[in-house]
């Protein structure tokens, strides 16, 4: 009998290792709201900056944004994005089921595809074939039809937007063999302690294919509710595009102050002009005085119902401020040929095509330097305990297995 009890054992644990085989940050939550949040995602083959974009189904200019990269080259959406190089994918985050994840991301199945190689490969492991499965009521994994369409939940986490008080975006980073909990927080320059206290960790120990929420320091928006984009927050060291690609706001370096402006784009834009002023959006003047400097702004305050709100301010400073500071731009790669065999299909709703893209004014392009990983990080805290990690039931399956069945032996010998 106790080796009937370890075959079934060994079966039932064996049978569903892959369901824990890593472990991932999970934020539970229990409203409607959503968030701006970050997937680190590497590519597994060249694609073109539009295939990435409809891989997600995200705006291109966004995609660069990001990360950074300079969008004023001429058919940027066209240069093709080497394999393996890391990118960060802006997503929406939102709360299902209780639980934070991405569900707006969708996938057209093709010849080759299997459940397997759709998470592991062409997601780089942000997602498992699981939790495809489970996500499209799949009953056969070993059948899909042809140009399926399945609902892709990616990992993601809000936590209120902050990080010990501060504004913060977050990062799902699926961890590497290479990876250390050292370097990942050298990294993205926040603590190890940190990153404990975020992803609920016990020990620094991590394992490849984990998942952990990394937070990044940003410069978050003030603005109203009702703004279509409410909520609005940038990643220190990167841009985004917002009221329907009117206006371009920036985040760094040196300081979490967001800085907007208007984006040169060939679209139609309302007034982007401060009321009683001639001051434009981004737009200040100084006027230095004995008791400091007086500088009036004129701030972006949101997009609503098609309009750009903006407001005039005006403050007393200590020293009249210098020149805005751009986040360094690193030129695209150059465009080149290659075989589209493993490029993936397009997106399901988008039926070839891509979504609406754009070209914003270059604020300066080194080429030299990577994209930037954000500036000093955070400190050590409290940072959110709702925080808890799937973890793996077994490390070691056979060395587990083997002493349960030594263990069930050695008990029945005692009867």
């Amino acid at each position: 009998m106790p080796l009937n009890r370890c075959s079934i054992l060994i079966f039932l644990i064996f049978t569903n290792t892959a369901l824990v085989s890593s472990k991932s940050t999970i934020e539970p939550c229990s409203n409607s709201d959503s968030c701006n949040a970050l997937l680190g995602y590497t590519l597994y083959t060249d694609l073109k900056v539009a295939e990435v974009a409809s891989l997600f189904q995200i705006d291109p200019i966004a995609l660069l944004t990001a990360n950074a990269i300079d969008i004023s080259y001429p058919d940027v959406e066209n240069h093709i994005l080497p394999s393996q190089l890391f990118l960060k994918i802006p997503i929406t985050c939102s709360c299902i089921d209780g639980i934070r994840k991405s569900t707006s991301t969708k996938y057209k199945t093709r010849p080759s595809d299997t459940l397997t190689s759709i998470a592991d490969s062409i997601f780089g492991g942000l997602v498992s074939a699981d939790q495809i499965k489970e996500a499209n009521s799949v009953q056969d994994p070993s059948v899909l039809d042809v140009g399926q369409s399945l609902v892709v939940p990616l990992p993601c986490t809000c936590f209120n937007g902050t990080d010990n008080g501060l504004p913060a975006i977050y990062l799902s980073y699926v961890v590497r063999p290479v990876d250390t909990l050292t370097g990942i927080a050298a990294r993205y320059s926040t603590t190890i302690t940190d990153l404990m206290n975020v992803n609920a960790m016990g020990t620094t120990a991590i394992s490849a294919a984990d998942i952990i929420a990394v937070p990044l320091p940003a410069c978050a928006s003030n603005f109203p509710r009702y703004a279509s984009d409410f909520g609005l927050i940038v990643p220190n060291g990167s841009y985004a595009i917002t009221a329907s690609h009117c206006v371009q706001c920036s985040c760094g370096p040196g300081n979490l102050n967001l800085y907007c402006m208007p984006a040169s784009l060939a679209v139609s834009c309302s007034s982007m002009q401060c009321r009683n002023s001639n001051l434009m959006v981004g737009n200040y003047t100084v006027q230095q005085g004995s008791g400091g400097c007086k500088v009036t702004y004129c701030n972006y305050d949101g997009l609503v119902n098609g309009t750009i709100w903006t407001t005039l301010s005006t403050s007393l400073q200590p020293r009249c401020p210098g020149g805005q500071q751009f986040p360094p731009l690193i030129a695209p790669p150059n465009t080149v040929s290659r075989d589209t065999t493993f490029a993936p299909a397009p997106a399901p709703q988008s039926d070839g095509t891509t979504p609406g893209t754009s070209v914003v004014p270059r604020t300066g392009s080194l080429p030299q330097l990577p994209p930037a990983n954000g500036p000093a990080g955070s400190a050590s805290g409290a940072a959110s305990g709702a925080s808890r990690l799937v973890n793996a039931l077994v490390t070691s399956p056979t060395t587990f297995v083997l002493c349960l069945c030594a263990s069930f032996i050695v008990s029945s010998l005692k009867f």
